[in-house]
């Protein structure tokens, strides 16, 4: 039997209905003679919140925090009284104790009034573990033969806490351990995504958006046929459909494609959640729980030719440009390394790189460490930066094969000033920096220029009709 891992998003488990559309489509999914493994996350913005009590904690706000943990107590209560309707005793059991731990964690915190990153990690695994348990619980009621894991047991990552590392060797080790008898037995394995534990046992997070990357992990270590990732969208966009109403779904790209869309903006997938994927090539099919029967987005490692220049174009804002100007810089052997020893240092990624003979532009995510990244960098050059940048990026295939195109991009945004541009880095990407008040202005002028007869074998032309 084909084992397909299923992840499913905290929108497509946020209440009762949510989860009752997705015990259906893993029951469809059976029926179908597949063999699912599902990964879910927390219900919709029980991170945030729980987030949001560990703060109020740490600034001595004991009874905001317990607050925050009481409303949240009464939700999943709530949820799994609805699901479960009489036979949830052992599963409030369960969501009472779990609470029990996380105010005593809160006290706690509100004592000390230091919010470290391995509690934070620990406080906001409560959503996963509860959700997972939830939900497992949801599809035995609805007659699936499911099991709920302990995502801890098989995600062992180092000891990075809020951003950790999957350990892939013994993620595919405990995978065989914990979730191939399920498998086996023809159960389906209900697990939490975003949560880890290192080689202590201690509560880990892969990052924000982490639950994608977890379905991919599983996805590997089982040598799954398919990984597909369900969220509140029908696939990958041309663009951002707030932004272009128009926007149209893209029916197939490539995973170098799909890798490049979700670090530049693409908020469908986690950046990482391709890796996986690739290393074993299983295909990654991105689908709407809320329109189970739209085909979504299928990422392959070779996509077909596509007639138009581009497949999509993503915006990642709150970035910042720094620029380093230093004379001695011209002739001379060492002087980037020393620039980028500085980044790594406070552990910023840089987006995108410009330099002239005596200078440097890099781009990064606008945040507090900036001024002691600047601070760093004064040693070795005058510096300055500013803020509220947007990074626009085109993805699609051979771009630098292809004549004229950075005429006909900028010609189409020659209203727009443009601060830097990346060209020729890669065949798939061409990437500019401008005014984020001119990113949604640019990108509409983009979308009208390349989108305007699309290519229906990559598009879904027909949903525009």
């Amino acid at each position: 039997m084909s084992v397909v891992v299923m992840k499913f998003g905290g929108t497509s488990v946020e209440d009762p209905a949510a989860i009752e559309r997705t015990a259906g489509i893993v029951a469809g999914r059976a029926a179908a003679g597949k063999q699912p493994v599902v990964v879910v996350s927390a219900m919709s913005k029980v991170t945030d919140q729980l987030l949001r009590a560990a703060d109020e904690a740490a600034r001595g706000n004991r009874e905001a925090a317990i607050g925050i943990s009481g409303g949240l107590r009464e939700r999943h209560k709530t949820a799994a009284a609805a699901l479960l309707r009489k036979k949830d005793g052992e599963v409030q059991q369960f969501i009472e104790e779990h609470f029990n731990q996380l105010d005593e964690i809160l006290r706690g915190l509100a004592a000390i009034l230091e919010l470290t990153p391995r509690i934070s990690d620990l406080i906001v695994s409560f959503g996963e573990r509860l959700s997972s348990r939830i939900i497992a619980e949801a599809f035995v009621a609805r007659g699936l033969d499911a099991a709920h894991v302990d995502a801890r047991e098989v995600i062992l990552t180092d000891s990075q806490y809020q951003k950790a590392t999957p350990i892939d060797a013994q993620i595919e080790k405990r995978a065989e351990e914990k979730l191939r008898p399920l498998v086996n037995a023809g159960r389906v394995p209900v697990m939490g995504g975003f949560i880890g534990a290192n080689e202590a046992g201690i509560t880990t997070t892969l990052g924000r958006g982490g639950s994608d990357f977890t379905g991919a992990l599983v996805g590997g270590a089982l040598n799954a046929e398919t990984i597909e990732i369900w969220t509140d969208v029908n696939g990958i966009m041309t663009t951002d459909p707030r932004i272009c109403p128009d926007a149209l779904r893209v029916k197939v790209i490539s995973f170098e494609e799909a890798a490049e869309l979700a670090y530049f903006g693409a908020k469908v997938l986690h950046p990482a959640t391709i890796l996986p994927a690739v290393r074993k090539n299983i295909p990654v099919a991105v689908l709407n729980s809320r329109n189970p029967s739209n085909e979504g987005t299928r990422i392959v490692s070779l996509a077909p030719h596509c007639k138009s220049p581009f497949k999509s174009i993503a915006v990642k804002k709150r970035l910042s440009i720094i620029d380093v100007v230093a004379s001695r810089m011209l002739m001379t052997h060492g002087y980037l390394k020393e620039i980028f020893t500085i980044f790594d240092k406070h552990q910023c990624a840089v987006d995108m790189v410009s330099t002239s003979e005596v200078s440097v532009s890099l781009t990064v995510d606008s945040n507090e460490k900036l001024p002691l990244i600047a601070a760093d960098l004064s040693e070795l050059a005058d510096v300055k930066y500013e803020g509220r940048k947007a990074l626009v990026c085109l993805v699609g295939e051979d771009i630098r094969g292809q004549n004229g195109i950075a005429a006909q991009v900028f010609n189409a945004i020659r209203h727009v000033n443009v601060r830097m541009i990346s060209q020729g880095a890669s065949e798939i990407n061409m990437s500019f920096m401008i005014d984020e008040d001119d990113a949604e202005e640019a990108i509409r002028s983009l979308h009208a220029t390349f989108f305007n007869e699309p290519d229906p074998a990559i598009f879904d032309v027909a949903a525009r009709k």
